[in-house]
């Protein structure tokens, strides 16, 4: 469940207030979203959190199906349970994970094949396995898996052309990811990643056809 209601506007600006609400309560925007990447925030208890105004944390998809993995994720409910954190959660997808693991991944239409920085184990992310964990996770925000396009690779900048595949292939994971999610009927919201690299046309080309498939929310790349 999503639902944005806009509260105000600056009429000089583009900027806005409003209350964005999830299936874990209310998410005043705009709002600082603390990092729990491994299913807690660092050095913070989930009731110093909440006296601290923390409306919504992160958790990190990758990491926590490396570790402590979905059969724990599942025992406890979900990563609320987890955490012992009764408001919003958003995860993101693992793409940005994986596509920092440089060497050790091969990205390819199907998805993403690469070692585990844990074990070395030979494991396979897909959009389709990347909507089942973070539905075992049952965050409020999931993020659809995409790939993230680099500006510099060694020296070499990305082109338009390169940008453009790579746009492509996010746009066709996001379609895929929308149908699993669809599949899984997990009840949270799914958000569209805006990608295209530094080139503003192929950004509002992927915008549009974000749109044209009717996510939820949409999240820049």
């Amino acid at each position: 469940m999503l639902n944005f209601d806009l509260l105000t506007t600056d009429p000089d600006s583009h900027a806005r207030r409003g209350t964005l609400t999830l299936n874990h309560g209310p998410v005043q925007t705009p709002i600082f979203m603390p990092v729990g990447t491994y299913g807690t925030v660092k050095g913070v208890m989930p009731r110093s959190l909440e006296e601290m105004g923390a409306q919504i944390i992160l958790g990190n998809t990758f990491h926590l199906w490396m570790r402590p993995g979905l059969d724990v994720m599942a025992s406890f409910g979900g990563l609320h349970g987890f955490e012992r954190w009764n408001k919003p959660i958003l995860t993101d997808s693992g793409g940005f994970q994986v596509w920092s693991l440089g060497a050790m991944r091969k990205i390819s239409e199907e998805g993403v094949k690469f070692a585990s920085p844990v074990n070395g184990d030979k494991l396979f992310l897909t959009p389709e396995v990347s909507m089942q964990i973070q539905t075992v996770l049952n965050s409020d925000i999931v993020m659809q898996f995409d790939e993230c396009t680099p500006y510099d690779t060694h020296g070499h900048i990305t082109t338009e052309a390169e940008a453009r595949t790579s746009m492509e292939l996010s746009l066709r994971w996001a379609a895929r990811c929308k149908t699993e999610f669809e599949k899984l009927e997990n009840p949270n919201a799914l958000f569209g990643i805006v990608q295209g690299g530094m080139f503003e046309n192929l950004r509002e080309e992927s915008l549009a056809a974000l749109v044209e498939m009717d996510f939820p929310g949409y999240a820049i790349g």
